[in-house]
């Protein structure tokens, strides 16, 4: 009897995804075309692999002996192929990524670009999306994201620090004055970034504990670039992460305020799903942005200190791309 790995992989897959459609989805293929290999594997053992009703699948006791069985063998197979794969250099195929849009618009382009002269075989697909997406449904193999990373079946590789700032145009702070302590806010317009993983609640240190506080203002938008003109244009105060204020405080467009409330700053990463082998693609484009942001190019000069807001990173603009 002879077994086609292929169909053995649509089987498993059918069993892991627990349904026709959802495999079908992941593999790219039609469902009748799932069910037609689970068919034929069906018709070459002469025994039935699956319990298929309208609301729920569930493997027979032969499909559950078989299923395990296929996934040793498929594991066994990857393992041949990734071991050759590694004797090359050159990784091929494509590499999907999923980035913030204004980290991404800012500070991507240009890596990307080197990326790809050095890896011509390598096909490229890049996604700006501040949405923090599905990286296994949506198939992205690579995804760059600031702050705190909640998913612990993704595996992080920091890229750099990165710190966030309260800051405001000297204009707004001569209208409405400095606030000196956290509590002052509540008399002032504070911006809002809708994506924030903590919403409303701004996060501080306060000597050596972590404080929270409830903050409003008239603005919120789900893209940083524009709150960062809007502060610019002392429509209010915002808490911003370095690469997006960055220039504006080294130029003095806008200023730090509650500097004494500032904490330990957060990371930008680059994750990608857990796997036993991680691709040759994936590896390399890692390790190049690795890299490449050794020396970050925002160029605020603590970036490295301790300090302020304890959700600092994971409150910034642009913490979509998880």
């Amino acid at each position: 009897m002879s077994v086609d790995l292929n169909s053995m992989a649509v089987f498993a897959r059918v069993v892991e995804e627990q349904g026709f459609s959802a495999a079908a989805r992941r593999l790219g293929l039609s469902k009748s075309a799932v069910s037609k290999h689970v068919a034929q594997l069906e018709d070459r053992i002469g025994a039935r692999l699956l319990h298929r009703t309208t609301r729920r699948l569930r493997l027979t006791d032969v499909g559950a002996a078989f299923y395990e069985r296929c996934a040793r063998i498929l594991a066994e197979a990857e393992e041949a192929e990734l071991a050759v794969s590694h004797m090359s250099s050159a990784p091929r195929g494509t590499l999907r990524v999923s980035a913030p849009v204004s980290f991404g618009s800012r500070y991507l382009g240009a890596p990307i670009a080197e990326f790809a002269r050095l890896y011509p075989e390598l096909r490229l697909e890049i996604v700006l999306n501040d949405r923090l997406v599905d990286m296994v449904d949506e198939g992205y193999d690579v995804a760059i994201r600031i702050g705190r990373l909640a998913d612990s079946s993704l595996i992080a590789k920091r890229l750099c620090v990165m710190p966030g700032y309260f800051v405001a145009a000297p204009s707004y702070l001569a209208v409405h004055g400095t606030p000196q302590v956290p509590a002052d806010l509540h008399k002032h317009n504070c911006l809002l970034y809708s994506l924030a993983t903590a919403g409303d609640i701004f996060a501080f240190r306060d000597g050596d504990r972590d404080q929270t506080m409830k903050i409003d203002g008239s603005l919120r938008a789900n893209n940083g670039d524009l709150l960062m003109e809007a502060v610019r244009q002392g429509v209010g105060l915002a808490f911003m992460p370095a690469f997006l204020c960055g220039c504006d405080l080294r130029a003095g467009t806008v200023v730090e305020v509650l500097s004494g409330f500032r904490a330990t700053p957060g990371a930008i990463s680059a994750v990608y799903p857990h796997n036993r082998h991680l691709s040759v693609k994936v590896r390399v484009f890692v390790d190049f942005l690795v890299e490449h942001f050794a020396e970050v190019p925002w160029g605020v000069s603590d970036c490295g200190a301790a300090g302020g807001v304890v959700a600092a990173a994971e409150d910034a603009p642009d913490d979509g791309d998880d």
